[in-house]
């Protein structure tokens, strides 16, 4: 019997995320300011991409623009075949429910539940009847099977910013967008941290990450500089090779 593909699932050979011209401009009480200036980045599937930068060069924007957290302002955003740009907020948060997960540098844990049901949430609105076990697994993954019950004002930063990366994983995303995983993590956590991070493209998932840690950048099959909006001259023709 033949079977119905998924509209979202992309075609062998075809990029996972195409970003065409893409610009940023947000407007503020000093005027208009151009964060983004005619991007253009094409993803594979189950490839990893380090996207790396001074400070201010617009790395976390093309992030969330890739998330469809910030709308471009020009340009056009898709992922696995789906125009983020004709989508509405209803509609992008559940393409991220089923195939996204993020990792914000701010954590944007839920105060009020514990690690253990800050990471089963995303689990549970996506109908699985085993979230809670699920997301106890991810927590151990991460070092952190002894503070499921912990509230975030009880776990240091870097505890919540593995409370984070475990909510993230945990649905098994075919993208995973992180914005700098390892920053506020010691040696050795943050070493676990990458492993796990990588053992998800043997899962299938697609990496991207924001960082400015040159041994996470190392890891990535492929490192995008950005400067001023703009990617850098310097990574642009590596990455017209590898795409």
């Amino acid at each position: 019997m033949p079977t119905t593909a998924d509209p979202a699932a992309p075609l062998p050979g075809k990029p996972l995320i195409e970003l065409g011209s893409v610009t940023l401009s947000l407007s503020g009480n000093a005027g208009r300011v151009d964060i983004l200036k005619g991007i253009d980045l094409t993803v594979k599937r189950g490839e990893t991409v380090g996207l790396i930068g001074p400070s201010g060069s617009g790395k976390s924007s093309l992030l969330m623009v890739m998330g469809g957290l910030e709308r471009a302002s020009s340009g056009s955003v898709r992922a696995l075949g789906q125009d983020l740009t004709a989508l509405n907020e209803d509609a992008l948060a559940r393409f991220r429910r089923d195939h996204m997960g993020v990792v914000f540098q701010s954590f944007h844990l839920i105060p009020t539940m514990t690690a253990l049901e800050n990471v089963a949430t995303p689990l549970e609105l996506a109908g699985d009847r085993n979230a809670f076990d699920k997301a106890a697994e991810e927590l151990r993954a991460v070092g952190l099977g002894a503070r499921l019950d912990h509230y975030p004002a009880q776990m240091s930063g870097g505890e919540q910013q593995r409370v984070a990366l475990a909510r993230a994983a945990a649905p098994r995303p075919d993208i995973l967008l992180a914005d700098e995983p390892t920053g506020n993590l010691d040696g050795s956590t943050g070493e676990a941290i990458m492993d796990m991070l990588f053992g998800l493209r043997d899962r299938g998932a697609t990496l991207v990450l924001v960082t400015h840690a040159p041994e996470l950048a190392a890891r990535c099959d492929r490192v995008v500089g950005l400067r001023d909006g703009e990617i850098d001259p310097e990574t642009a023709a590596s990455a017209e090779a590898a795409q």
